[in-house]
């Protein structure tokens, strides 16, 4: 089958691999433009880019799909290739009618989430941030709504406890090139069996801001948990921002000030339910990403002291 890929992060990276190393034609893939990067402002490519040219697959970075020379350039090479199927994974455009009406088999989307439950851009953060305890990836046949075509494959997967976002993104790229594999492998066999979305059962997970990672102590442990676990939360030590990277709840509850340290040999810090939370992987200002007990070597903390 002749393929066009569309993908950016790391994300997708499982995804192309997948498609070149199956036997069918990647006649070309798209990718988000390469962005600077570093103190030179260097230009780096997209990890989905990097992956493409080792397996010598023609790259193509539009600025965009829908308006703009750009636009017409990409539609122009697009009819020339003919895809019979456009897969799409994490690929940070939308795409406009007259693309997804191109393919013999239309346009599939990995998307990492149980449809119709976390459509749109951050859905990996979200099911951390709202405690969720199941997630997973969905292949879906792509219409012109966000993340709203007909679900063809499923796999579901449960959450840890203490998962991080690095953690669960890692395991879910994984897992998405396995279900597209399988999705494939049923598109040709002629055996999927779309099934349309309960819009009713719909929620959404809307980009991530850079605010969203500061920790408010007067919340219940739990949330400052998932905060930490969803976008890696931050708080003021002694003036100084620290990051949180890893964290768990403490067992039993504490009688102190919302943000006091209540535990300075595990770096325990109260929360507005009485329960505390554990620090477990840190970042000072200025510094490395570390463990707690190696954070805690060259810094002595006070029991009551309290994080902003």
């Amino acid at each position: 089958m002749k393929i066009i890929f569309m993908g950016t992060p790391e994300f997708a990276v499982p995804c192309l691999r997948t498609l070149a190393e199956s036997g069918h034609e990647v006649a070309a893939v798209f990718t988000q433009p390469d962005k600077p990067k570093g103190r030179g402002y260097k230009l780096i490519p997209t990890p989905v880019k990097a992956a493409a040219l080792e397996y010598g697959i023609p790259v193509y970075q539009p600025l965009s799909l829908r308006k703009g020379e750009d636009a017409g350039e990409a539609m122009r090479i697009l009819r020339e290739a003919a895809p019979e199927l456009i897969v799409v994974t994490a690929y940070g455009q939308i795409l406009p009618k007259e693309i997804l009406e191109l393919p013999k088999y239309g346009c599939i989307n990995i998307h990492a989430s149980l449809l119709p439950k976390y459509r749109g851009a951050a859905p990996i953060n979200w099911v951390l941030l709202n405690g969720e305890k199941e997630t997973g990836v969905t292949s879906m046949q792509m219409s012109e709504g966000l993340d709203t075509g007909d679900m063809l494959i499923k796999k579901r997967t449960d959450i840890g406890d203490n998962e991080t976002f690095e953690e669960l993104y890692a395991r879910l790229s994984a897992m998405g090139g396995e279900v597209l594999a399988e999705t494939i492998d049923a598109l040709e066999k002629g055996t999927l069996s779309p099934e349309k979305q309960d819009d009713s059962l719909s929620c959404y997970s809307p980009m991530i801001k850079k605010e969203m990672s500061a920790l408010d102590f007067s919340k219940t442990a739990a949330e400052v948990h998932n905060t930490i676990r969803g976008v890696t939360g931050f708080a003021m030590l002694e003036g100084k921002r620290l990051k949180v990277f890893r964290s768990e709840i403490a067992e039993g509850t504490y009688n102190a000030e919302n943000g006091a340290v209540v535990d300075t040999k595990r770096f325990a810090v109260k929360c507005g339910d009485g329960r505390a939370v554990i620090f477990r992987e840190v970042q000072p200002e200025g510094k490395k990403r570390m463990n707690t007990e190696d954070f805690l070597r060259g810094k002595k903390l006070t029991e009551g002291e309290v994080l902003a």
